[in-house]
């Protein structure tokens, strides 16, 4: 049998290009290679951008990159990059712009086609082999586009210049767009209330996605005001997620979207971003309504991504889990037909979990009508009443057979896990852990949170040079270029550091906090117009490759919070701990950048939504000092309810002093009456003035209250 040649992405670290080693297509990773290439042939190229979790990816790969005949008209016509989108989120970002603004759609994969020297001149997203579902076969497409290059090269590069016309424009925001106001607040949360599906929670049709930071402005919104409107459309939202398909029944945590508008069918593949995000939205959901459930759903989430997005031994969270397992697999791993469920199961325990679980003869999945989503069709009470058995014993079953069944599935072929470590993506989940251990008193996330973002920090963070956008690859061997990082991981590292110090009052934390956050300024700022660009311009560099100079200020969630959104925020609570007006500066100018044009993105523009919520209002901290039981009751009772504007720190005594402090605390909080006495105290600051020290439960809560009434 023949050796199968491999071809260069055999030395790629992305698991995404490597998986397309075996291709007979000679791809180039994105890179000067690659241009130098096609233009001393005066060849355009064929652009791939994808990802190790997307369907369409790998369904595109097998049809067509796998496809000699394919392969052969590619090499012939083409210079073939493949990009991974996770890897590089700056050609990404750009080229979708491009695509959209050429076929009105985006996603992945996405198929641009290029000028040798990376301008966009066509492109879409996913191409059947041949002339299918309405879309032109992709041998049919590559020929013409090959002919048209060679025929029409004028016509060619005149839409090239238009494309890059339109990259150049999107999220430019070259100047101050008008005044803030916090009037954008309330429009956000109108624009939230007229997309509400009363029916079946989330915001407009099929498909859909969960919307995290609109659903913690609601949540917060609703804990500040008692909105009764607010808490239907956040708690309906909640509750039809997580008893959803959607939400993985067995394992725990959530797949990225439903394709139906019930949350029933998922797109299967798991997103450690998704989940931190809306692992927050289910303990500040609990903190806002005392709701069980909630929290339920927050340990939940936690339980799935310790066990299948997390290294337990080294610290770092995982990427992402796959929808399949394997290219003829559609989401098979994680549904059930009747007879599947009943071969591990008892006859009592099948009927049981059939009923709760919506397991029918026939089910959901187009592809095999047999198998079925698992979802929350039926309640315990409800299933009690029709089988005539008390809610206990129906309970005692059902746990039995989700344990089986999650036992029985442990033993398929299992969807791949990207174990790349991302520097933005872990700051998140870093960010989400320590706001769960806070609220649920769960000090095991706490300590693996910590000791994410300490081997974070400790293997991608160089003073010299910055911020890593990975530090580490899902195949351990794979080497890989050293990928500078982007706004996103300076942003949302920052603001992890600081919830790192709001944890543990280890003053290295907010030092580092603020290191990055300089950096960030440094490198990123517009100190002509303000706001951030997304990445570093560096003249002469490989970033301005194609159409990278295109200048970038990201201000769309999408899914992952806005990076300017989150850089304000980080500015906004420095500038609480410094007292230096030039972090709350540089946030008003990033603010008064979109302010103009905000409202008019509405549940997309939710994290500017948050942003403005911190501008409006003085940031609160509520220092507890002390290390007895009263000192955690007080702990306990200041973390209970939510609010996005404050902060609660625990200090032993002997860590109440000025060297242990950041500079805004180390001028009040040593200074206080009482504070040295060595009795258990809480004090609330705010406005860089600090109140009166309290030392016992209900005059916390009173302060609490006021201090919310105050911020109304």
């Amino acid at each position: 049998m023949p050796t199968q040649t491999l071809n260069s992405l055999a030395k790629a670290a992305s698991p995404y290009l490597r998986s397309a080693m075996h291709q007979p297509i000679h791809w180039y990773e994105w890179g000067e290679e690659a241009f130098a290439a096609a233009k001393r042939e005066n060849k355009p190229m064929l652009l791939d951008i994808g990802a190790v979790w997307c369907h369409w990816c790998h369904v595109m790969d097998r049809e067509s990159y796998d496809d000699p005949e394919v392969a052969q008209i590619v090499n012939d016509n083409f210079i073939a990059v493949k990009v991974d989108r996770d890897e590089r989120p700056d050609i990404d970002s750009r080229y979708q712009v491009a695509v959209s603004s050429i076929s009105g759609q985006g996603g992945w994969p996405l198929t641009a086609f290029l000028t040798p020297d990376g301008k966009p001149f066509y492109g879409g997203t996913y191409f059947p082999p041949d002339d299918h579902w309405g879309r032109p076969g992709f041998k049919r497409v590559l020929l013409s586009i090959a002919n048209a290059y060679r025929e029409k090269h004028g016509d060619v590069v005149e839409q090239a210049k238009m494309v890059e016309g339109a990259i150049s424009h999107a999220e430019s925001f070259t100047g101050r767009s008008a005044q803030f106001s916090p009037r954008v607040i309330d429009a956000i949360v109108k624009s939230a209330l007229q997309m509400f599906d009363s029916t079946n929670g989330g915001f407009g049709q099929a498909p859909k996605f969960p919307h995290p930071a609109v659903l913690d402005l609601l949540i917060e919104r609703y804990a500040q005001t008692g909105n009764e409107e607010l808490h239907e459309v956040f708690a309906t939202t909640l509750e039809r997620m997580a008893n959803g398909g959607v939400y993985d029944q067995l394992a725990g945590g959530f797949h990225r979207y439903s394709v139906d508008e019930r949350w029933v069918v998922p797109h299967f593949e798991k997103m450690c971003y998704d989940n931190s995000e809306l692992l927050k939205n289910y303990v500040h959901a609990y903190q806002a309504t005392g709701s069980e459930f909630f929290a339920a759903i927050a340990r939940d989430i936690i339980r799935w991504m310790d066990e299948w997005l997390s290294n337990r031994e080294h610290g770092g969270f995982y990427a992402s889990q796959d929808a399949d397992y394997s290219l003829e697999d559609d989401g098979d791993y994680f549904t059930w037909t009747v007879q599947e469920a009943q071969e591990v199961l008892t006859e009592e325990e099948a009927k049981i979990a059939c009923l709760y679980y919506d397991i029918n003869e026939v089910g959901e999945m187009h592809h095999n009508p047999a198998k079925n989503v698992p979802y929350v069709r039926a309640s315990v009470e409800e299933i009690a009443r029709r089988l005539n058995l008390a809610p206990e014993r129906v309970q005692e079953l059902l746990n039995s057979a989700k344990k089986k069944m999650y036992a029985a599935r442990l033993k398929r072929p299992t969807p791949y896990v990207d174990k790349t470590v991302y520097v933005g993506w872990n700051a998140l989940c870093v960010s989400a852990y320590l706001e769960a251990a806070k609220v649920l008193a769960l000090d095991h996330a706490r300590r693996f949170a910590l000791h994410s973002l300490d081997r974070v920090l400790s293997e991608g963070w160089q003073p010299e040079s910055g911020l890593r956008h990975v530090i580490a690859y899902s195949d351990a061997h794979a080497g890989g270029r050293i990928i500078p990082g982007v706004l996103d991981d300076y942003a949302f590292i920052s603001l992890a550091c600081l919830d790192a110090y709001e944890a543990t009052g280890d003053l290295s934390y907010f030092k580092f906090a603020k290191r990055i956050a300089d950096a960030m300024l440094e490198k990123f700022f517009d100190q002509v117009s303000g706001g951030f660009f997304d990445t570093e311009q560096t003249v002469g560099s490989e970033k301005l490759l194609g159409v990278l100079g295109a200048r970038r200020k990201p201000f769309q969630d999408s899914p992952t919070p806005a990076g300017n959104s989150i850089a304000a925020i980080a500015m906004l609570r420095l500038h609480a701990y410094t007292n230096d007006e030039s972090y709350r500066d540089k946030a008003e100018q990033t603010l008064e950048v979109f302010a103009g044009l905000a409202e008019q993105y509405g549940i997309f523009g939710a994290t500017y939504g948050i942003a403005a919520v911190h501008f409006s209002r003085p940031h609160t901290q509520v220092m507890i000092i002390g290390s007895d039981e009263l000192a955690a009751q007080l702990y306990s009772a200041a973390s209970a309810s939510f609010a996005f504007s404050r902060s609660v720190i625990k200090l032993a005594a002997n860590e109440a002093v000025t060297q242990n402090l950041p500079p805004a605390l180390a001028e009040t909080i040593p200074n206080l009456p009482g504070i040295c006495s060595g009795k258990t105290t809480a004090v609330i600051c705010s406005g860089f003035s600090c109140q009166p020290p309290v030392f016992d439960l209900e005059s916390l809560k009173r302060l609490l209250e006021e201090v919310r009434e105050k911020n109304l």
